[in-house]
């Protein structure tokens, strides 16, 4: 059982169907992810990826404040040629007090990508993603910085995150208009829970060769037990206290029908969950992160189910509208 190889988006830069989220690696101590695990607790799970022919690894600079791309870089450089994975990391989150310490200037974006290289070990990342938008700083700013950075080759491509389609469209118009590199690709926040980005951005990304690598496809957790188990990580993400609180009613309706589901195919939440993201047309590979076995072993699993029209509506009949979580 592998994974596949696919295309991000109409670029050429080839992914795993699949890509091990590294938010979960980092030292507990730093940043604002009581629950990641250090080095060696780390390692089985790189491990456990390769093996199973997961070849892409998204990470950034303010996981647990730059431990997790140290450990990625690491842990790669032992157990993998460099040429043999594709390395994604991000920039916009504070890393130091004072100027450019956060955002997506031009001071900022060439300090952070210089400290993201020495913390991974590496020459360049294959996709380098701005991790919000930033109202600060004029996007022909930012997507110059960029471009400098692909053209000096310490990025091979680049990409974004989290943000309004027109956030997105405004930055992608501003490279096309002066001849920068573009976007290949959007790492946003998209599972059964959270489907506000089926109105405009994924529609964009579909029109204009955009790929999609979903964040969160299981909703942290909720989509892949039942609705009132929780785990000491649900219980203690800053984020997760954020998300999933504004339609409980029929966000439990939907993980009951993952429930059924999973139980009629005789397999786990998860896999059901993770089955519908992989099968949109938009998704290229959705990110898991991974803290248990299971985990990627499941991920791997569902990319290869195919949930019939039956099952499709099941799971998407309960959808409630909502403001859009995780800018």
């Amino acid at each position: 059982m592998t994974v596949k190889q696919v295309r991000l988006g109409s670029s050429g830069l080839e992914i795993s169907s699949v890509i091990l989220g590294c938010m979960s690696y980092g030292d507990p101590q730093l940043g604002n992810h009581s629950w990641s695990v250090g080095l060696e607790e780390s390692r089985p799970f790189f491990e456990q990826a390769l093996e199973l022919g997961i070849t892409t690894f998204d990470t950034a600079n303010v996981y647990s404040i730059g431990t997790s791309e140290e450990i990625t870089g690491k842990l790669l450089g032992q157990l993998a040629k460099r040429e043999d994975v594709v390395i994604a990391t991000k920039v916009h989150g504070r890393m130091r007090p004072g100027p450019h310490g956060a955002g997506l200037s031009r001071g900022a974006i060439l300090h952070e990508i210089d400290a993201s290289l020495r913390r991974l070990n590496t020459d360049y990342v294959d996709l380098y993603q701005i991790h919000r938008f930033d109202p600060t700083v004029p996007v022909e700013e930012t997507m110059e910085t960029l471009h400098d950075i692909v053209r000096s080759g310490k990025a091979r491509y680049i990409g974004a995150s989290s943000m309004f389609a027109w956030q997105f469209a405004k930055l992608q118009s501003a490279a096309e208009r002066n001849g920068w590199t573009n976007f290949i690709s959007m790492q946003d926040q998209y599972n059964l829970l959270s489907r506000e980005e089926e109105r405009e951005m994924h529609p964009y990304c579909l029109d204009t060769g955009v790929g999609a690598i979903p964040w969160s496809p299981l909703a942290r957790g909720r989509l892949a037990r039942a609705w009132d188990e929780t785990t000491t990580r649900g219980e203690t993400d800053n984020v997760t206290a954020m998300l999933y609180k504004q339609t409980e009613g029929s966000d439990r309706q939907i993980v009951d029908a993952v429930s059924a589901i999973a139980a009629e195919r005789g397999v786990p939440m998860a896999q059901v969950a993770l089955a519908w993201v992989a099968q949109q047309e938009v998704v290229d590979a959705p990110i898991v992160g991974a803290t248990k076995p299971h985990h990627l072993v499941d991920a791997v699993a569902a990319v290869d189910i195919a949930l019939s029209a039956e099952e499709l509506k099941r799971l998407e009949e309960h959808y409630q509208p909502h403001a859009p979580e995780g800018f």
